[in-house]
Order: structure tokens, then sequence, then C-alpha cells
């Protein structure tokens, strides 16, 4: 490990275990993230502690599992621990990293506890520009469905689960976060990348930086493992060519020709997706996954190469993707409100938003389509304002709320209503809507009995239906 507490290359020293941390505390608990990794601390039977303001839904279970729950940052909360685990987010002006470092106690970003979780186990990373936690779901609900019983941290609560847990099998499946370069700190036995496209600028500043990074990814995976890269993206497709040149095992799957995973036949509908596999140009079966969407079927490709590298029957990886169950945030039904249904789903970045608006309008067929947008980060925002314009416009009817960028000033003139102007359908079925209190009542305006209306973007829009469905 490196002796520099921002660098979130280097790995964690070898041979370090989760054991080998003591008492730890993790600052704010109730993030997806840090509350998947909490959860598999407790679940192995360790002593965890979590500092957090925000009144989480997650917390509760949380305390069920024995952590103890502090409900303010404060020195008094590292009084017995032995670490503090803290995210990106938590920098080193933070009141307990400060404390930490006057006490003399180790502080670990969350990557380097999530390593040493892992050690000791067969690691099965994703990462990827999106697509990461469904297809780390996947994988985990199919090595679940079949005995193997994995341990998994992800960035998504799956429905009817949690985000993270300790299993007693032999694999271990996590997400990982290429945003801040903390996901080249794991050394997996299987590496997959979903996808390399434009995103993280404010870390990598260029494409090429981008796309280096995942390399680096790749070559950090187990020279004798596996590598599984998506065929049909120009990045990941061009990274995979290069590293089987190198005599690296790479497993390729899409749509496109020639991939190792090919998928066809696809049908979609309101019911989930079925498809035809081919592994190496032969017919591995007819699968069907119980959400819908092409790009969904997609995840589980990938899926499948990992499930017949740890030597699973096709028919028993078939039987754990159709018993899949879902992945909070992404095609989520809330519920039902006025004659029209409300879903919920996490895209923020154009391509991802460009698939869920399609699957969406076919989910809402033969009725309209109304997506109430958050953006996400202010330079993101203005970077892609006219990729996300173009998503956008795909729908039938269209909120833009204000830009939300936690601890950004949005520049005169560069904010939502930007946006909206840059979407290219009739003003009649776009609004701008920065209040938050405001929003219920545009959509009223807009969406009618049939229809489907999606929140959609980064938290907090993830709070919004529950008051439309007020």
């Amino acid at each position: 490990m490196s002796d520099d507490p921002n660098d979130l290359t280097s790995p964690i020293d070898e041979g370090v275990t989760a054991e080998d941390l003591g008492r730890v505390l993790f600052i704010g608990v109730g993030g997806v993230g840090m509350n998947g990794l909490t959860r598999l601390y407790a679940t192995r039977g360790l002593p965890v502690s979590g500092s957090e303001l925000k009144d989480w839904p997650s917390l509760p279970e949380l305390e069920r599992l024995g952590v103890t729950l502090h409900r303010e940052h404060t020195p008094a909360n590292l009084d017995g621990v032995d670490t503090v685990v803290r995210s990106t987010a938590h920098n080193d002006e933070h009141i307990e990293v400060v404390e930490a470092r006057t006490r003399g106690i180790r502080v670990y970003h969350r990557s380097e506890a999530l390593a040493a979780a892992m050690t000791g186990r067969r690691s099965i990373v994703v990462t990827g520009t999106h697509g990461k936690t469904t297809t780390t779901a996947i994988i985990t609900q199919m090595l679940e469905h079949a005995g193997l019983e994995p341990s998994y941290v992800n960035g998504g609560e799956n429905i009817g689960a949690f985000t993270g847990a300790h299993g007693s099998g032999e694999f271990f499946v996590a997400e990982a976060d290429e945003s801040d370069r903390s996901f080249l700190r794991y050394r997996p036995e299987i590496g997959i990348v979903t996808n390399i496209d434009l995103d993280h600028l404010n870390t990598y500043g260029d494409m090429a930086s981008l796309t280096e990074a995942f390399e680096r990814f790749c070559r950090n995976t187990d020279k004798d493992g596996l590598l599984v890269l998506c065929a049909d993206n120009e990045g990941t497709a061009a990274l995979a060519s290069k590293l089987r040149a190198e005599g690296r095992t790479v497993a390729t799957y899409g749509f496109s020709d020639g991939a190792d995973i090919q998928l066809g036949d696809v049908e979609t509908g309101r019911d989930g997706v079925d498809y035809t596999v081919l592994h190496h140009n032969q017919v591995l079966g007819r699968f069907h996954l119980p959400m819908p969407g092409r790009h969904i079927a997609l995840n589980s490709a990938a899926a499948i190469a990992v499930g017949l590298h740890a030597g699973l029957e096709p028919e028993d990886i078939a039987a754990g993707i159709a018993a899949f169950g879902g992945v909070k945030r992404r095609f989520e039904k809330r519920g039902e409100i006025d004659g029209y249904s409300v879903f919920d789903e996490y895209a923020y970045h154009p391509t991802a938003m460009t698939e869920a608006v399609k699957t969406l309008k076919e989910v809402a067929a033969p009725g309209d389509l109304v997506v109430v947008f958050q953006p996400y980060r202010v330079y993101r925002t203005i970077e892609m304002r006219e990729e996300i314009a173009e998503a956008l416009a795909l729908a039938d009817k269209v909120v833009v709320m204000e830009i939300f960028g936690p601890g950004e000033d949005v520049p005169e003139g560069e904010g939502g209503q930007a946006l909206a102007d840059a979407i290219a359908l009739p003003e009649a079925d776009k609004v701008f809507v920065p209040e938050w209190k405001d929003v219920p009542a545009a959509v009223k305006a807009l969406a009618g009995e049939g229809d489907v209306v999606v929140t959609m973007g980064a938290p907090p829009v993830s709070l919004m239906p529950d008051d439309l469905l007020r």
C-alpha cells in the first residue's frame, strides 16, 4: 500500500484480511457503497460501527446485524476503534479522519477495506462505465442459485436482498468504481469490463486516460485468470483484441458476430427478455431474464461467461438468470396513481439513458413515456448536454429538474433550463421545473391514464417517486 493516503491505485499489503483491521468505523455508513461493505463485515461477525447524518432506510438492518450506529460525526466515535474506513467523498479534512490521524489510527479507503475482505477468495470484480451494478447482481444471484454461497458487495441494492453479505463459498463478487481510480487496487481472478464510454472527465481529463485505466485494471487481473469484455463496445472490443494477442485468456460477449458468448433472437416485453445464447457458435440454450431490455440481456451474457468459467452447467446458469429478482433503481416499479405507473431508473450517462428510455417506451406502449430527469453533476451535464438531450428526446414527454451537483455552482445559463431547451421535443411536451415541490404537479399535467412515468438520474431523484405517489 502507498504511503500517500490519496493514492487510489496502490494495492493493499498482500495478505491483509478483514479480520486484521480489528474494530472498524465506517464513515458515511448509509450510502449504498459503504452500506454494502459494512453489512459484509457485520455478517462476518466482525466488530463494526458506523457514523451517518442522514436517516437512510438501510440503517435499521445494520443495527439488527449488530452494527453500532453514531448519528453524528464526532471524535468520540473513534474511541476503541482500530481502523477508520472512508470513501473518496470524505477527505482529509473530515473531522473523523483528522481525529484518526491525530490518534495514530489507520485510515483506509473503502476500496482497501473491500480488497482486504476479498483476501483468500476467488474474486470476481465487475467494472465499466455503466451496467456494472446489474451485471454484479446477476452474477451473484446466479452463483447463489447454484448453491455456491458467494460473498458479495454491490453498488446497488438487489430487490429482496441487500448490498453486501458474507457467504461461506469460495467466490467473492464485487462491483468496482472507476470514477476515482480506486478500482486499480484490486487483483481479481476474473475481471469484467462492461464498456468504456467517456465519463469522469474530472478524474481522467480525456478518453485516452480513461481507457488506459481500464487497460491497467485488466492487467491487474490474475494472469492465469479470465478477462470478460463486451464485444459490442468499441473500447472494450479493442482492449479484448490487444490482451488476447498478448496471450491473456479473454471471453467476449455481446450481440456482435464473433463474440464468444453471442446473443440472438431477442424478444423483450413487460415480463422480461428472452434470447438465444451461442457459445463459440454452438447453441447453449434459450434464456429468460425477468427484466425487460436488450441491454439487461447483454449484462447477463457477462454472467454466462463467468458461470462457464466456474464450471456450471448451461441449464444451471439459465435457471440462475431466470431467478434474478432485479436491482433497485433499475426498471424498478414503485407503484401506480391516477391511472399511470411510476418507475425509478438510475441511468444518468447518455448511453445508459438511451437504452433505458428505449426499453421503457416498449413497456409504456400504447401509452406515453414521461421522463422526470434530474441531471447529475454540473461538469458532466455541460460536457454531455447534447448527448443527454438526444436520449431524453426519445421519450414522449420530459420534466427536467435542476442539476444536482453537491459542492458545485451552476454557471448562469448552463443549468437545467439549458438542457430542457436542447431537447428536440415540442414545447408542450417538455418543461423545466427547478423546484422539487413543483414536480408532482408538472407530472400530473403531462401524464394520463395508461402512461408510464419514470424518475431518472442519480440520487436524490430516487426519493421523487414517493412524492409522486402521495
